[in-house]
């Protein structure tokens, strides 16, 4: 582990846990995740567990502001699977009592125990992959729950005594019509979640979905109509009193001085702030001390690794500062509400956004595509959905 110790003195970091199984793997999805691989399950927890603790004992135990368990789906590890990471992640590292702390759940393999044994693990926030509220559409995706289900496992949530949770869903799938769209929003707004992230479906290459497009069994989505969608759903969330802050997502409020709403997901407004985290897991990432971190994607090869107590990363990027200054404006435009603070880029990297890009931000406000004021810098509504357009002109 190639880090150096932090001291009293540095901010508290993110920690991002990736867990890479899943019970069925669905055909759009490219993350680094693995379907029938239950017979690694034990091994790759010991060796998850023993990574984290030899980390954050290198690192002189730092405090950690947020946790989030990600992948795949970390509800189809066992109980005792899931407290060995929590004790480990203790012993790594100091948790502060303030932090939140996430984990991602499928609805198809969870039940009201699991969400209790989350709980009591400490999780406070969860993420549910519901992806749709209808049938047709969660068989098309290839999710293993239904739509009953889903709503059912919310309700075990709440029982269960989670007061801040999110709901994720796809919109722009083949075939989906406006009125299935707004009928899965209605669904999910009548059950009153804290957080909504909505994701317009991408055909990514070498998935299954991109092969029923390629044979052109299935058509490509229509980016036309996943705008229409994606305005609707602005329509229908704000009348229900969300805050629109991030391209993607949605929370309750109230705002706070940074225009940051309540219950926004704290864990990602790291990354959208471009701030530092460490990853751990095959596959994961980090951002830390400069550096740019993949972990190796093999579950095999990551448990090796870890036993044999070598390296585990597969690529390390060093950042320069006109890289990270690039990264931190591409990635804090995302957050709608709050673009980039502009005194805040300052104290960071001692120069004003205007002086580091004069010609882009002059070229960008006078095409409508982005609102500047002495305070900030942040997308016009206009740009949402060409967001990319904006970015490229940050990047060296």
């Amino acid at each position: 582990m190639v880090l150096t110790k932090s001291n009293a003195a540095s901010p508290p970091l993110a920690l991002y846990i990736h867990i890479p199984f899943c019970q069925r793997k669905c055909p759009y999805c490219d993350f680094n995740t693995y379907a029938g691989r239950e017979a690694q399950y034990e091994s790759f927890v010991r060796a998850l567990a023993h990574d984290l603790r030899r980390a954050g004992q290198a690192l002189n135990r730092p405090q950690v502001r947020t946790l989030f368990l990600g992948g795949g789906t970390p509800t189809v590890l066992e109980p005792d699977h899931l407290a060995w990471i929590f004790e480990a992640v203790h012993q790594g590292f100091r948790i502060l009592p303030t932090a939140e702390i996430t984990s991602e759940a499928n609805p198809g393999t969870v039940d009201a125990a699991r969400f209790q044994t989350l709980r009591a693990l400490g999780v406070n926030r969860l993420s549910m992959g519901v992806q749709s509220f209808l049938d047709e559409e969660l068989r098309f995706l290839g999710r293993i729950h239904t739509a009953e289900e889903a709503r059912r496992a919310f309700q075990w949530a709440r029982r269960a005594g989670f007061e801040n949770i999110n709901l994720d869903f796809i919109y722009g799938i083949p075939g989906q019509t406006m009125a299935a769209w707004r009928r899965t929003l209605t669904t999910a707004l009548a059950l009153k979640p804290e957080h909504l992230s909505l994701y317009s479906l991408t055909v990514e290459p070498g998935t299954p979905l991109a092969a029923w497009v390629a044979r052109g069994q299935v058509d490509a989505p229509d980016p036309d109509q996943a705008a229409d969608m994606y305005e609707l759903a602005q329509e229908l969330l704000a009348a229900a009193g969300y805050e629109h802050y991030e391209i993607s997502n949605w929370a309750q409020g109230p705002l706070d001085q940074d225009e940051i709403p309540r219950f926004a997901s704290r864990h990602n407004l790291v990354y959208w702030r471009n701030e530092p985290y460490l990853g751990f897991g095959p596959g994961a990432h980090s951002w830390f001390q400069g550096v740019r971190r993949a972990v190796v994607a093999d579950v095999g090869e990551y448990i090796r690794r870890v036993t044999a107590g070598v390296p585990c990363w597969s690529m390390t990027e060093p950042i320069s500062r006109p890289l990270e200054m690039g990264e931190t404006m591409m990635l804090g435009l995302r957050l709608v509400r709050a673009g980039v603070d502009r005194a805040w880029f300052r104290r960071r990297f001692g120069v004003d956004i205007a002086d580091v890009w004069p010609q882009a931000l002059v070229d960008l406000q006078t095409r409508g595509l982005i609102e500047m004021t002495p305070a900030h810098v942040r997308l016009s509504p206009s740009a949402y959905l060409i967001g990319n357009e904006v970015f490229a002109a940050f990047l060296p």
